[in-house]
């Protein structure tokens, strides 16, 4: 009656979700941030996560359902597990802890991690891998936008922010 692996990847995206919106604390510091003019409005940002990490939990189960041996399988775990780590902690280091110069750095991890999905998910099933480009793409766009705020607000660190 229970899938391991569907309720696995649900419970992936509920708690990368969940505590990435934990930890994104839209306050006085970050509306004072300076901001590129094509960033998308913050109510946005909600709604596009849990499409994207509902499509990657999808992405997940068909992977693990093509894949074929034990070897395979731990192969996608290890993804999804490195890919959890580097998109939680993108969420602390920018408005947590006030450091969008530290995200940047960070947001290369996060995006090798999705290019790591969307490669490596095309041998267990090639629409897992069509799922997880809306991922790439956002995270791609993302890193752009913290680039641009780090470009227009830095240096960062100081006792004001």
């Amino acid at each position: 009656m229970f899938d391991p692996p569907v309720i696995a990847a649900i419970l992936w995206a509920i708690l990368l979700g969940g505590l990435g919106g934990l930890l994104t604390a839209i306050g006085p510091w970050y509306h004072a941030l300076k901001k590129p003019s094509w960033q998308p409005p913050d109510w946005l940002f909600g709604p596009a996560w849990t499409i994207i990490l509902g499509l990657a939990a999808w992405a997940a189960v068909l992977a693990w359902n093509g894949a074929d041996n034990d070897a395979e399988r731990t192969t996608v775990i290890i993804l999804y597990t490195s890919n959890f780590v580097a998109h939680f902690l993108w969420s602390p280091l920018f408005f947590t802890l006030r450091r969008p110069d530290w995200a940047l750095i960070e947001v290369v991890f996060l995006w090798a991690s999705v290019l790591s999905l969307l490669v490596s998910l095309r041998t267990y099933s090639p629409l897992a891998s069509w799922l997880i480009l809306p991922y790439f793409i956002w995270v791609s766009f993302a890193a752009c936008l913290n680039l641009a705020i780090v470009k227009l607000n830095g240096p960062f660190g100081g006792k004001d922010r």
